[in-house]
């Protein structure tokens, strides 16, 4: 793992850790403002669409300017849409401004601005996983590290939020922009690459896009296992409450023991076993996709907080085994300078089912409690077919050059 790597993954983590402090808020923060459940909803997924439509955008930059000027932008980006989403908020709880008008400042600046800039930070840290290993198994394990700062930052951000909640609604608010800010000068002073090269290669690039034969399949996968979780993750609370008929209070603290356990084995799975398997990457994807659909399986008849816990712990071991197998396969197919433009590709992917999955997800639940589940099972299981069907991903291999890697 070079230098540089390593200072991106702090730079994901904190990041990231900024960016899920604030989901305990949610709630608390539409009542607070008289908002609606839907309208609140909609600054989460215009949030998630505005990260896959920059997504491209941020990894075509990166490959044309560099990890610092792309991680800044994004930065800065990010920074302010977290600080006029506070002031927003504030002049929302004082009255100052009406509902309407916090609402659409709040799509501006927390979906729009934020959504765009913290889209940079995967899009960097996953075309340095790339660059920084020299083969399959190298690589493998370098997107693992990623998937797990950003499964930690799901440990670490709605505990830190909720611990500042705590004294005051408003210090996650404040606090948020200030880590991205001081992240941003961090990156600026810090994170100066350099390349080993022994030549420069001025051979004319093809854009990659996301229909190309060579990263189809592998970006299908990765859409198809991401939205079995969109479907299923918007919905956990109102599954725990209707099955052990809790109130609101007592649903808080089972959901919140629920995904702590799960992003626990999230981290491991990627930070410990993928890199100890040392696996290629298509089994981990035949292996991950799987337990995948089993995990679904079994949450269909869970009927007690144990077995919901460890259905989700389950599906948890099957993404942590997936996540960097899918991420990688089309890293394998393309030349390494179109690393970003790649990452841009897969974190537009994933990031659009966030944007389809929860109002799926909701509206399947409100047919029945099983209709999200029964979903999910169908989309996994299609991903299970193109893994172990696609002869685009048989015939993937790792480029035998050696890649430059940034230190």
């Amino acid at each position: 793992m070079t230098p540089t790597f390593r200072r991106l993954l702090i730079v994901l983590l904190a990041g990231f850790t900024a960016h899920q402090m604030l989901v305990p808020l949610v709630a608390p923060l539409g009542r607070a403002l008289a908002l609606t459940e839907t309208q609140m909803g909609l600054v989460v997924s215009v949030s998630a669409l505005s990260l896959a439509v920059s997504s491209p955008i941020w990894g075509r930059a990166l490959d044309k300017y560099g990890p610092t000027v792309v991680l800044t932008s994004g930065l800065l980006c990010a920074t302010i849409g977290l600080a006029g989403f506070a002031i927003a908020v504030s002049a929302g709880l004082d009255q100052t401004l009406e509902p309407a008008t916090v609402m659409t400042v709040m799509l501006i600046t927390r979906s729009i601005f934020f959504g765009t800039g913290i889209a940079a930070l995967p899009v960097v840290a996953i075309a340095a996983a790339t660059a920084s290993a020299r083969d399959e198994a190298q690589r493998t394990k370098a997107v693992g590290f990623v998937g797990a700062a950003q499964g930690l930052s799901l440990v670490l951000g709605p505990a830190a939020g909720g611990a500042l909640a705590a004294a005051s609604l408003m210090a996650p608010l404040i606090v948020s922009p200030i880590v991205l800010g001081l992240l941003g000068v961090w990156v600026a002073a810090r994170v100066r690459p350099e390349v080993r090269a022994t030549s420069i290669d001025t051979t004319p690039l093809i854009r990659v896009r996301p229909w190309d034969t060579k990263v189809f399949a592998a970006l299908s996968i990765a859409f198809l296992l991401y939205l079995s979780l969109a479907l299923i993750q918007v919905v956990i609370g109102f599954l725990i409450a209707d099955r052990l008929l809790l109130g609101p209070e007592q649903t808080a603290g089972a959901v919140g023991i629920a995904l702590f356990l799960t992003g626990v084995v999230l981290v491991v799975t990627q930070a410990a076993l993928v890199p100890r398997l040392g696996w290629p990457a298509l089994r981990l994807v035949r292996v991950g996709a799987p337990i995948v659909i089993v995990s679904f399986a079994l949450l269909l008849g869970a009927g007690q907080l144990w077995a919901i816990t460890a259905a989700f712990m389950f599906l948890a071991l099957g993404l942590g085994l997936a996540i960097p197998g899918f991420t990688v396969l089309p890293t394998l197919a393309v030349d390494e300078r179109q690393a970003g433009a790649v990452a841009g590709l897969i974190t537009a992917t994933t990031g659009l089912t966030f944007v389809i999955g929860p109002v799926t997800g909701t509206a399947l639940y409100e047919v029945s409690e099983y209709a999200p589940i029964a979903a999910s099972i169908v989309v996994a299981t299609i991903a299970g077919v193109v893994a172990f069907s696609s002869r685009a991903l048989r015939a993937t291999r790792q480029p035998g050059a050696t890649v430059s890697a940034p230190r």
